[in-house]
């Protein structure tokens, strides 16, 4: 189990010498504790798998350090950072025996007869694998067989991490729910250090204690899913994270009010200072605008069509020329497609350029 430290680290698959801006991964530095949970959540081409590799020593970055416990292992093959890694599509034995498959990491390291069978034990056990250990791989099914790989990253005690690299992509969508929960679990039960790559909010949030949001080869925000919902840093996320994603309107701002299609929006914060020449916008999460009967103090929008969801509906709408989502209250019938738009104003928030603009209390 280690502690991750990336200092300055930044990557192009061109050379070192490559326009700055071509690069696969900008400039970053973080520190992930021991034991965390993390996820690296974004769009395809956004990094996130060429992080995970450059960590486990399959890429050498073109710039930065590594650091396990301090210790600087750039340099240093996959081998001997002690890490494992669960790839997309199992990586099995299929002519060994489950059992054979989740000894084969132990043996290669010289650990005795009892000591893998015990382990082995252990890690079947957690992964529901007991039933299966004497049978072939080849004859499983395909979540079986990722759960055989996922162990074979977990049955080496003395990793200093585990990195996944979208590990449920290939399993069938009534089953990921099970793996998801399996992992997590494994989490708080072996305490290691676990970096998980998904293009998938839902598997990101429910995986990780910390959630780290990619865009063009940059870290946007790194938080928690709470904050990522409640407070995010950039309209990338808001959009990014959320079913529907947040509202990102151009808006004028000025004080504690903000101004769309001429209809004013309170805030709880003022915004007296602003950077000159940004581009201005607000966020709001469709959770936090209701729609409502037309009023003269409600912004006017129009329907066009309303998504039922089960336990809540959201309506698509139309203020001029913005679309925006909205929740409709329960019971709530339309008499036509005018209606109004509730903001709550503690959910109300102002970006300039994209980045969250805080405003004074």
């Amino acid at each position: 189990m280690a502690r991750i430290d990336l200092v300055d680290l930044a990557h192009s698959y061109h050379g070192p010498a490559a326009d700055p801006a071509t690069y696969a991964l900008k400039p970053m530095s973080m520190t992930w504790r021991q034991g965390g949970a993390y996820a690296l959540l974004g769009p395809s081409g956004c990094g996130k798998t060429t992080l995970l590799n450059i960590i486990s020593g399959l890429v050498k970055p073109s710039r930065g350090r590594i650091l396990f416990d301090q210790r600087d292992v750039t340099p240093l093959s996959t081998q001997r950072r002690n890490i494992a890694q669960v790839f997309q599509f199992p990586v099995i034995y299929d002519t060994m025996t489950v059992a054979e498959n989740l000894a084969f990491p132990l043996k290669n390291r010289g650990l005795r007869g009892e000591q893998i069978a015990s382990r082995v034990a252990e890690i079947a056990q957690l992964l529901d694998l007991t039933p299966h250990l004497k049978r072939k791989a080849t004859r499983l099914s395909a979540d079986a067989k990722q759960k055989i790989s996922l162990g074979r990253g977990l049955v080496r005690p003395d990793v200093a991490a585990i990195l996944f690299d979208e590990p449920l992509t290939v399993i069938d969508p009534h089953l990921k729910w099970e793996l998801r929960s399996k992992l997590k679990a494994l989490h708080r039960a072996l305490d290691l250090t676990m970096i998980y790559v998904t293009h998938d909010q839902t598997e990101a949030l429910t995986f990780a204690d910390t959630v780290v949001v990619m865009q063009d080869g940059m870290v946007v925000q790194s938080g928690t899913p709470q904050d990522l919902f409640e407070k995010p840093a950039h309209t990338f996320v808001g959009y990014f994270i959320g079913s529907p994603g947040m509202n990102i309107l151009p808006a004028t701002v000025q004080g504690r009010r903000a101004h769309l299609s001429g209809h004013p929006i309170a805030l709880t914060r003022a915004y007296d200072r602003l950077p000159a020449g940004a581009r201005i916008e607000i966020g709001v999460r469709p959770e936090f605008v209701r729609v409502a009967a037309p009023a003269p103090n409600l912004l006017n929008a129009r329907i066009e069509r309303i998504d039922d969801l089960g336990r809540t509906r959201f309506a698509r709408v139309r203020v001029g020329e913005q679309k925006l989502a909205a929740q409709v209250p329960n019971g709530m019938s339309f008499a036509g497609a005018d209606v109004g738009l509730d903001f709550d104003p503690a959910h109300v928030h102002v970006y300039a350029d994209s980045r969250l603009v805080e405003g004074a209390a």
